[in-house]
């Protein structure tokens, strides 16, 4: 009998992943909301967020919840997290916020949501919750779903002409020579296609992935890794959880500021791919990069706590 751990089943969706075939020697990954496209500030200030308040009874302390909702998901170190970690975040948040105790609200521990991110088999994507429930049904997994379902609703309805930030466009065409791009995304297929297509950057890509086909540092695992060197794997992102991503795989990252995209987008063209291309970009001029953008988001929360830990850590994707 083995004693070998079970390897993870590769998801249906990412057998497109798993049979690209390199056309060019450098492959670089790219992230979509707030990497490539100008979407991400919009989705979670005009979407998630009024949805967290109204479908988890937050309206008594609507303010504090908008501003822990927007520092989970743009402002700090967790920023970019999926959203069924990002649900379980802002709620372990509020729980421990001194303001939110003083307004005699508590915030419920809701052990079903930490079950079903921690149970193995559930991918933490809209697919993988509705098996969940028929799994294990609960209120509380039902509640969430009735959420994340609010939430796409709310995105279809909101986000509309939100296009690459400037700069992109000319970034992509910079790489078409020489390097294979994919779109990496934690963010439905289905939103994906539709929106890099309408504003004419889908062409740029070999593959678009979403969240269907694994975590971002899956995608780049099926696609890249084995069939091109090691050195000559990239993924472009704007969160922490994007660099976590590439130093799994061990491939190259490359951060986009939150706040100065322009920038970062024009020091790619100019400046990284260049370096990327002939193999100067890994070391000291890497590890700056990602220092500046270390640097940019937070690991503490700026408000008092019950438990006097103001400390955020990313948590763990199984």
């Amino acid at each position: 009998m083995s004693n070998e751990a079970p390897v993870p089943s590769i998801p249906a969706a990412a057998q497109v992943l798993v049979d690209f075939v390199p056309t060019k020697k450098f492959f670089v990954g790219i992230d979509s909301d707030g990497c490539a496209m100008d979407a991400m500030d919009i989705k979670h200030q005009e979407c998630f967020t009024p949805c967290y308040i109204k479908h988890w009874d937050l309206q008594p302390i609507s303010t504090l919840a908008r501003e822990t909702a927007l520092f989970v998901n743009l402002h700090s170190i967790t920023r970019g997290l999926n959203r069924w970690l990002a649900l379980k975040q802002l709620l372990d948040l509020l729980r421990d916020r001194v303001e939110v105790a003083e307004r005699g609200v508590t915030i419920p521990e809701y052990p079903e949501l930490t079950a079903f991110i921690e149970a193995p088999g559930y991918p933490l994507s809209d697919k993988g919750i509705a098996k969940y429930y028929e799994d294990h049904p609960s209120e509380t997994i039902a509640r969430a779903i009735r959420w994340g379902d609010a939430v796409n609703a709310a995105i279809a309805d909101m986000v509309h002409g939100c296009g690459p930030f400037p700069g992109v466009r000319e970034a992509m065409q910079a790489m078409q020579a020489d390097v294979d791009c994919m779109t990496v995304s934690a963010t439905p297929l289905h939103a994906l296609e539709y929106e890099w297509n309408a504003h004419g950057i889908a062409q740029y890509m070999k593959v678009i992935a979403g969240q269907e086909m694994g975590s971002k540092a899956e995608h780049v695992q099926y696609a890249a890794k084995g069939k091109y060197d090691d050195d000559k794997i990239m993924l472009i992102g704007d969160a922490p959880g994007d660099r976590d991503a590439a130093a799994k795989v061990g491939c190259a990252y490359y951060p986009i500021l939150p706040g100065r995209e322009k920038q970062s987008w024009a020091r790619f063209k100019d400046e990284a791919l260049p370096k990327f291309l002939d193999g100067t970009f890994a070391g000291a001029y890497q590890q700056g990069l990602i220092e500046e953008f270390n640097a940019m988001l937070p690991s503490e929360v700026p408000w008092e706590t019950i438990s006097g830990n103001k400390t955020v850590t990313m948590p763990k994707v199984k």
